[in-house]
């Protein structure tokens, strides 16, 4: 029973780590805009986000979408802090990806 009730909570904590309150979603909406656009739009066409969209895109997990941002970040050098990473990813993820 014990085991159950971890594994259960465990899951649930889980889960919310993937939830974004507005505000995070707002300032990642903002910092997409800022450094990543008109660099997507260039390689995509459109408003950019093709990128995401697109049906051989590398993002195929939660995991590999944080690391897809991590890893723009530091080859562009952006300097984002963790926790403008995170507001990028929870951004991308409630509006492009769904995972």
């Amino acid at each position: 029973m014990k085991a159950a009730i971890i594994l259960v909570l465990s899951t649930l904590a889980a889960a919310s780590a993937h939830a974004a309150a507005p505000a995070d979603l707002r300032a990642g909406e903002k910092l997409v805009k800022t450094h990543c656009i008109s660099c997507h739009a260039s390689s995509f066409g459109g408003d950019g986000s093709g990128i995401y969209t697109r049906e051989y895109r590398k993002v195929r997990s939660f995991n590999g979408l944080k690391a897809q941002v991590t890893s723009c970040n530091t080859m562009l050098n952006l300097k984002w802090f963790d926790d403008d990473e995170q507001q990028v990813v929870q951004y991308l993820n409630q509006n492009y990806y769904h995972f």
